[in-house]
């Protein structure tokens, strides 16, 4: 026979995960105003191209210094706008050096190419991507962060050192960060398609559920505290460093663990 207990956590008052999305405006404010030091200097720039999606798939790869925003709409069509950022020892060296930088389009993915960079010049592009809501989506980044919002189809996303924030999703999501944190946002009464399975080595959780949310949630820490600011009625394999239970009368999993980090449980 399963065990049924109350689990009552800690009141945590952690802060909201930041998802308003930022204007190219915004960005290149920030942009300018930010990163530069007194022996070196920048530019940014952004471009912004249409396309329609050749297939159901759509892969980016973000390089080594770039991120990837996803927002799903209701269009056939992508819309990508390329933040470029490059540093050199003079503004016109990291202006020349932008120039030099390419996106490159080939179908149903994008990548990025350009110079070498060295310790005295760099550049990088973030992807500001939207896309149709049912797209499948194959994303990669080295060093930077990996955001997707309100997407319903196939995902596989993975960066090494960067966060994953993974909002109103749908389908079947598998999502890895080696060093970074790992946000979700659950929305409605239940997960639709397949599940999610997401999960940091060494970044903290922070999973946001709906009041009434019906899963078989799978969580926990191997080495951190683990937290809730409300009580679930949990049914199945608890420990103090494990979840693994069906919630509200259960449904597709929803997966969300770190190995080294500390785990954060929100209503929302």
């Amino acid at each position: 026979m399963r065990k049924q207990i109350l689990v009552a956590l800690l009141t945590v008052a952690a802060p909201a995960v930041a998802s308003a999305q930022r204007t190219d405006a915004d960005w290149l404010s920030d942009c300018r105003r930010s990163g530069w030091t007194h022996e070196r200097d920048g530019y940014c720039e952004v471009r912004v191209v249409g396309f329609r999606l050749g297939g159901r798939t759509l892969k980016v790869d973000a390089g080594q210094n770039g991120g990837i925003a996803i927002h799903a709409w209701d269009r056939d069509s992508v819309e990508v706008h390329e933040r470029i950022q490059a540093h050199g020892d003079t503004r016109e060296q990291a202006a020349e050096l932008a120039r030099q930088v390419r996106v490159v389009v080939d179908g149903a993915s994008l990548r990025t190419d350009g110079p070498s960079s060295d310790r005295n010049s760099s550049w990088g592009v973030s992807f500001d991507i939207w896309v149709p809501r049912s797209v499948n989506l194959d994303l990669s980044a080295l060093n930077g962060p990996i955001g997707i919002s309100g997407t319903k189809g196939s995902v596989e996303a993975h960066t090494t050192n960067g966060p994953l924030t993974l909002s109103d999703l749908a389908g079947d999501v598998h999502a890895r960060t080696s060093n970074g944190p790992l946000n979700v946002s659950l929305e409605g009464k239940r997960w639709d398609g397949e599940g999610l399975d997401a999960q940091t080595t060494n970044g903290p959780v922070t999973l946001d559920i709906p009041e009434g949310y019906a899963a078989r949630l799978v969580t926990g820490t191997t080495n951190g505290p683990m937290r809730s600011d409300f009580p679930i009625t949990l049914q199945g394999h608890i420990s103090t460093r494990r979840i693994d239970t069906e919630i509200n009368g259960g449904g597709p999993t929803v997966r969300a663990v770190t190995t080294n980090g500390p785990l954060v449980l929100r209503r929302m």
